[in-house]
Formats: structure tokens, sequence, C-alpha cells
């Protein structure tokens, strides 16, 4: 399995400049709770590669509370095939040491 661990940086450039989709795969009351804004939810529980959205010319990028969701689910996506090898290694509780904006919906 391929895996690139992306730090908070990576994350802020890419959802800054647009290139990357954040996917969140912690449960509903998790990303109601408060996610990271831009991210889309899509629950490891109910977790279908096949169900990832396809935004053309950006790149997704896995992510959970602390990277072991979000592990799983590449492993889940690259199984079935899909260019997916980028998460982040840190999550949502990474981002909140950091101090980044919460978005809650």
């Amino acid at each position: 399995m391929i895996v690139n661990d992306l730090d908070i940086d990576d994350i802020k450039a890419g959802l800054g400049d647009g290139s990357i989709l954040l996917v969140d795969v912690r449960e509903p009351h998790e990303f109601a709770a408060g996610h990271i804004p831009g991210a889309v939810s899509r629950p490891l529980s109910q977790f279908d590669p096949a169900d990832l959205p396809n935004e053309p010319g950006k790149r997704i990028v896995l992510s959970c509370a602390a990277g072991v969701r979000s592990r799983r689910a590449l492993e889940y996506a690259q199984s079935a095939g899909l260019d997916i090898d980028s998460h982040y290694a840190g999550g949502f509780k990474d981002w909140l040491m950091h101090g980044g904006p919460v978005a809650q919906d």
C-alpha cells in the first residue's frame, strides 16, 4: 500500500489553492460537532470507495480524528483500484491543536 502522510501545512496549502478535496471519514456525529472547513463527510462505517466525490483537478485526501481511520479508508480505496494515496496523518485533533478554523453544519 502506498501512503502519503500529509501534515497541517500540506492540508492548509491544498485547501487554500483548491488542489485537494478533503474527505472526512469520521462518523456523522463527529463531523457534525466540528470539521475542517471544506471537508466532505464519508463515514468509515459506511465507506464505499465508489461513493467518493470526483472533482476534476482535485486530489482526494482522507482525514479522520488522528490518522488511523483515514489510513484504513486508504486501504479500502486502493483495494478498489482507486488512485488515492494521501491522508492527513494528524487528523482533526492535529488541526484543533494548531488552532485551525472549525466548521459546523
